[in-house]
Parts: structure tokens; sequence; C-alpha cells
């Protein structure tokens, strides 16, 4: 944050920082907090220190935990919404990759044994990076199914286009 920024900027910062201290705070946690402009708008909020696989948690669901309630706890008495996305230890991109190459390993699978595979239930944002990863991946498509919090992506084998046909064949009979 630049030293000009202006005070309402100033103050949703200062949000961001209070809550998130309160809450690492009262899990035994100690963190510290990097706040930086995300890219299109909003807050980006980085954990790091020892225990961050406490904040973590089992696929990364308490920290979609404590973005949710970091979201509402400041946007809850707002006229404006800021998007304000928490992160630890750079996990979220380490995820997202691993999501891909899950995504890639699976679509190998579905063109090799000619069937589809269901992988395991997910969030919508980690359903929506399969789909964009498989998007263009020749053989394979996907499909969400099922419902919340059991949805998961399909990738199914797609059958290669037969070529057109030549003209038929006539035989002539004697």
């Amino acid at each position: 944050m630049s030293a000009a920024a202006p005070a309402d900027e100033r103050a949703e910062y200062a949000a961001v920082r209070s809550f998130l201290s309160g809450l690492l705070e009262r899990m035994g946690v100690d963190a510290v907090i990097t706040l930086t402009e995300r890219e299109g708008g909003g807050i980006l909020a980085d954990l790091s220190g020892p225990g961050m696989g406490a904040v973590i948690g089992r696929r990364g669901e308490t920290l979609d935990a404590i973005q949710h309630l970091t979201n509402y706890a400041v946007n809850h008495d707002s006229d404006k919404h800021l998007r304000i996305s928490v992160d630890a230890e750079n996990y979220r991109a380490k995820r997202e990759e691993s999501l891909v190459h899950l995504a890639e390993k699976m679509a190998q699978k579905a063109i090799k044994y000619k069937r589809s595979m269901a992988l395991e239930p997910m969030n919508s944002y980690e359903r929506h990076v399969i789909h964009m990863a498989l998007q263009n991946y020749e053989g394979v498509t996907t499909a969400s199914t099922g419902t919340e919090p059991n949805r998961r992506v399909v990738v199914s084998y797609v059958r290669p286009e037969e070529p057109k046909s030549r003209k038929p064949q006539t035989r002539e009979w004697a």
C-alpha cells in the first residue's frame, strides 16, 4: 500500500488486518499478514509463519472458511463490496497446479480406457479449474454432477468423429 492511498482504502486494509489478526490469535496461530492489492481490485491477504497447516486445513477448507469469514466481516456494513482473497504459503497456486495435473491425468485415463472418470467432490472453484484445464483437451469433455457438497467433475471420453464416408460402392450383378 502506498503512503498516498485514500483514507477509505487505508481503512479497508486496517479492517482486514484487524479481523485476521483477531481470528488467527483465537486460533492460536502466529502468522505474518501481508496485504497487497489484487489484480482487478480487491485485497490479497497472504499469511505466513509456523502452523500454516492448521490455517490451510484439509484441501484448503479452513483457508476457504477464513476467506469467507473475512469477506463477511469486512463487507457486512459496507455499501461497496470489497473482494478479499486469503492465501497461506502460496497454497492456492500450488493446489491449482495439482488440480491441472490431476485433470490431465484423468483425461488420459478416460481416453485410454474409453470411459468416464469421476473425480472426488470439489468446491465450485476447484471444479472450474478442472473444466478450464480440459476445455481444449482433444478426446474428452467435462461435466459437473451431483449436489453440494458432493458435487464432482466427470471427465468423459468422446469418440472421434467418423470421417465422411465415401460414395457407396455399387456392384453389378451378372
